[in-house]
């Protein structure tokens, strides 16, 4: 059997903001923006650069229950990890494009992260796995 998981759902306000945020400031690549007239919606889906794994599918929140997830979606907890060849190079981009950290650089044995929120307030991980780390590339 071989499985993988395609796509992670964020719920998101706006999906024109998300978009300018992950690909703008977090310099992600715009897979798919395509409308969806059944259910008047977009299929918005966005990766990192050079990535080959899971994608983030943006989701506009549907009703007043999905709105109050937006921005926290794990409970304050960091959500999701955003693994880089080069953590300072991104940190830095990320900080001259005004991406929020909440949490300065640290290195550990298995590399260095810190947190930053993203535009609705959902914790993420840049972290850069140290060499012998297994899930370094």
């Amino acid at each position: 059997m071989k499985q993988s998981i395609v796509h992670v759902a964020l719920v998101v306000a706006d999906y024109d903001a998300a978009i300018d945020f992950y690909c703008g400031k977090l310099e992600f690549e715009l897979l798919e923006d395509s409308y969806q007239p059944e259910q008047d919606k977009r299929w918005v889906v966005v990766a990192p650069p050079g990535s080959q794994g899971t994608t983030l599918l943006l989701a506009r929140a549907a009703n007043p229950k999905q709105e109050k997830f937006v921005g926290n979606q794990s409970g304050g907890r960091v959500f999701l990890f955003l693994r880089t060849d080069n953590f300072d190079r991104d940190y830095k981009r990320y900080l001259e494009r005004g991406v929020k950290f909440v949490r300065d650089p640290q290195t550990h044995e298995y590399g260095t992260v810190a947190v930053f929120e993203d535009l609705y307030g959902n914790l993420w991980d840049l972290i850069e796995y140290a060499e012998d780390h297994p899930l370094a590339q």
